[in-house]
């Protein structure tokens, strides 16, 4: 039985191996955004049309990437939340939470204080077929779940703001609490390289000491850096009502640190060449942490630095480097890479891959066969190839050509999300 711990091997030591990314990307990306400050409803969907679509849109044609975003229900009076917008604005947050392009719950936002409150905003979720499977905790918002950085309150059953029963019963799978790296490219070693600029030494030097510092302190055993330890997305906890969730962390590779340029309006000193080269450089995962909607010109989102650098992005996308994709999906593609188990044997000349996706360390229930989309096999020959996912046959198998590390591999086909047409 192998898992996914082999893939560290190269297709020449071993028969089948899993690829770290879908064929034929040498990385992997999502945009992460807090909606905070979001202006209105307007503005959350020429940002959203910019970068879904091909659609004419103020800031030029759009990029045809495949990018989330968050919602939470209440905020302060003048910015967008669920609750504060109109009709119209309720029904385009539920569309595109529908079709997978708005999926992370920000919290349920600023002055929802109680488990009833709570409570209301599921039901709202539920009354409208409306799921979704990751959380972010929301800066100084009682019901986060992190008990440091963010100091939450929403997984302690005493406290009046408990609702992690509730929300966990919803359907959330994934939950952020805060952690933030400046390392580029995660889910491989960590590498500190791309943090210190001799443009700005001052900062950028501050910058490399707390992630060396997070290191250090992580490797002596402290519970608040332990993310950091491994450099991983994902890793599986307990909340503090014992409830299991996988918390994920997230990155911003600004010199100036986590919370620096992290903005609509400064992307594009974020989403630099140089940065992207060195993600695929290292073959790496990021989940960039961002807040889209930090604008200045409401008529015109993303200034002419900031659509460069989506077009920059979508150019390393749409020439196989980086796969962009939604924060759930590319958790998803994370969970399955960690939880699958799979045997080879021969059969009448043919390579046969029994795929297991029920295995002792499903975490958070069953894995959804949507998750493994995208999944792909280094194999000595892509043409005699079978595959059967828990005893059934796959009938849609890719055959890859050999990548520059010089092997062939198989897929499952990894399909686009359509973004809706309001």
């Amino acid at each position: 039985m192998h898992t996914v711990a082999d893939r560290e091997s190269r297709c020449t030591s071993i028969d089948v191996q899993l690829r770290p990314f879908p064929y034929p990307y040498r990385a992997m990306l999502a945009i992460c955004s807090d909606l905070d400050d979001t202006p209105d409803r307007h503005v959350y969907w020429e940002i959203m049309r910019f970068l879904n679509t091909t659609d004419e849109t103020s800031m030029g044609p759009g990029v045809r990437l495949e990018v989330g975003n968050s919602i939470h229900f209440r905020a302060q009076p003048g910015i967008f939340s669920y609750y504060s917008t109109d009709d119209a604005g309720r029904e385009m947050v539920r569309t595109m939470i529908q079709s997978g392009h708005v999926d992370c719950l920000h919290s349920f936002g600023e002055c929802i204080y109680t488990r009833d409150e709570a409570r209301q905003a599921l039901d709202e979720l539920e009354r409208h077929d409306c799921h979704l499977e990751v959380w972010v905790d929301h800066g100084g918002t009682v019901t986060n779940f992190g008990p440091d950085i963010m100091q939450g309150h929403g997984d302690e059953v005493s406290h009046p703001a408990y609702h992690a029963d509730m929300t966990i019963n919803y359907g959330i799978k994934y939950v952020c609490r805060g952690r933030g790296t400046s390392i580029i490219g995660q889910d491989i070693a960590a590498k500190f390289g791309g943090i210190f600029t001799a443009k700005h030494p001052v900062a950028s030097g501050r910058t490399l000491i707390k992630e060396l510092a997070k290191q250090g302190l992580a490797r002596m055993g402290n519970p608040k850096y332990a993310m950091h330890k491994r450099n991983a997305t994902l890793r599986p906890i307990a909340l503090r009502d014992e409830r299991k969730v996988y918390e994920f962390m997230r990155c911003n590779p600004h010199w100036g640190g986590v919370d620096s340029c992290a903005t609509g309006r400064s992307i594009g000193d974020v989403l630099t060449g140089e940065m992207l080269a060195r993600l695929v450089e290292r073959g790496g995962t990021c989940v960039l942490y961002t807040h889209l909607g930090r604008i200045d010109d409401r008529t015109v989102p993303f200034n002419p630095k900031a659509a460069s650098a989506f077009r920059r992005l979508a150019e390393e996308s749409h020439d196989g480097r980086i796969l962009v994709t939604t924060t759930r999906r590319l958790l998803g593609y994370r969970r399955a890479l960690q939880e699958v188990a799979f045997t080879t044997r021969r059969e009448k000349g043919m390579l046969r891959i029994d795929l297991t996706t029920r295995t002792p360390i499903n975490w958070v229930g069953v894995l959804p066969t949507e998750d493994l989309a995208g999944l792909t096999f280094y194999v000595p020959d892509s043409e005699a190839v079978l595959l059967a996912i828990d005893g059934t046959p796959c009938t849609d198998l890719k055959r890859n050509p050999a990548d520059p590390t010089g092997c062939s591999s198989v897929s499952l086909p990894w399909s686009r999300l359509e973004f809706p047409r309001i």
